[in-house]
C-alpha cells in the first residue's frame, strides 16, 4: 500500500470513529434519566424490575434513591429532583399530598407486605411471641425511627395494641431504615428486630422468624408522581409497568403481596 493510500485509509477511519462518536454521544444525550425513590424495603425487587425494564426501553435509564419513607419525602420537600416516589406507607404520601409536594391523581397501589419479629439465625433467644420480648434474656431489640421509618410505626402500633411499647421502650435500638434493622439482627447486634417478611426472605440464613405481627394498620406502597417532576409521562409509563401482570409476578416472587 502506497503512502497516499494509507494516508486515505487513516482519514476514512477517523471520520468513521468520530461519526460513531458523535452517534453514540447523541445516543446517550437522548437517553432519559428517571429518578424514583423507593423505600429501603424495594432495593432488591426494583433493581431487579428496573433492570427489566430498561432492557425494554433501550431510551430510559433508571435512577434509584433507596431510604425509609419519610427521609425520603424531606428530600423531595428540599428540593431534590424525584420523578417518581414509591412509600412503604400510605401516611407518608398522604403527607406529601398535603404539602403539594406529590400528585394526588397519579397515586396507586403497588404492592403490600407483613411485620414480622426476627432473631438472629445463630444462637438466638427462647422468643415464641412478643410478651417474651419483657423477658430479661432480650436486652436489645432493633425498630425503625417512628418519625421516619413506615416499619418503626408499624412496630410501635403492634406493640401497643398488647400494651408493651412503653414497657420496651428501654430496650430500642432505633435505625434509619428496615433494612439497617435487618443488619443488626443478622449481625447479632440486637437480640431481635421488626422488619417486613421481604426482608427477612433476603437473610434468611442469618436471621429466623418468629411469628407474623399483627394489630397495626395494613402495610401497604403507594406510588406517586412528584408534582415538581419534568418528566411526569415517562414516569408514570415506568409506574403502569410495575403494575403489569410481569411485574406483579417478579414482586410476588419476592414475597410480596397484592396492591
Amino acid at each position: 500500500m502506497s503512502f497516499r493510500e494509507t494516508a486515505v485509509s487513516r482519514r476514512v477511519l477517523v471520520s468513521a470513529l468520530g461519526a460513531l462518536a458523535l452517534g453514540l454521544s447523541s445516543l446517550a444525550a437522548s437517553a432519559q434519566t428517571l429518578t424514583v425513590s423507593a423505600a429501603a424495603s424495594m432495593t432488591n425487587v426494583l433493581k431487579d424490575l428496573g433492570a427489566k425494564y430498561e432492557a425494554a426501553h433501550p431510551g430510559v435509564k433508571l435512577q434509584f434513591n433507596f431510604a425509609a419513607s419519610g427521609v425520603l419525602l424531606q428530600q423531595i420537600s428540599q428540593g431534590a429532583p424525584v420523578d417518581l416516589f414509591i412509600s412503604a406507607d400510605e401516611a407518608t404520601v398522604d403527607k406529601g399530598i398535603g404539602q403539594k409536594l406529590l400528585d394526588v391523581d397519579s397515586r396507586k397501589t403497588l404492592a403490600s407486605n407483613a411485620v414480622v419479629l426476627i432473631l438472629p439465625a445463630q444462637d438466638p433467644q427462647p422468643i415464641t411471641g412478643l410478651a417474651d420480648l419483657y423477658g430479661p434474656a432480650v436486652k436489645r431489640i432493633a425498630v425503625g425511627k417512628v418519625a421516619s421509618v413506615p416499619a418503626g410505626r408499624y412496630a410501635k402500633q403492634a406493640l401497643e395494641s398488647v400494651h408493651l411499647w412503653s414497657a420496651l421502650e428501654p430496650k430500642f435500638v432505633y435505625a434509619d431504615s428496615v433494612r439497617q434493622v435487618l443488619d443488626y439482627v443478622s449481625r447479632g447486634e440486637v437480640d431481635a428486630g421488626f422488619v417486613y417478611s421481604t426482608d427477612a426472605a433476603i437473610m434468611a440464613d442469618k436471621v429466623k422468624v418468629v411469628m407474623t405481627v399483627g394489630g397495626h394498620t395494613p402495610v401497604r406502597y403507594p406510588m406517586v408522581l412528584v408534582s415538581e417532576s419534568k418528566q411526569k409521562a415517562q414516569a408514570g409509563q415506568f409506574a403502569a409497568y410495575l403494575l403489569t401482570p410481569a411485574a406483579q409476578k417478579v414482586l410476588a416472587a419476592a414475597g410480596f403481596g397484592k396492591p
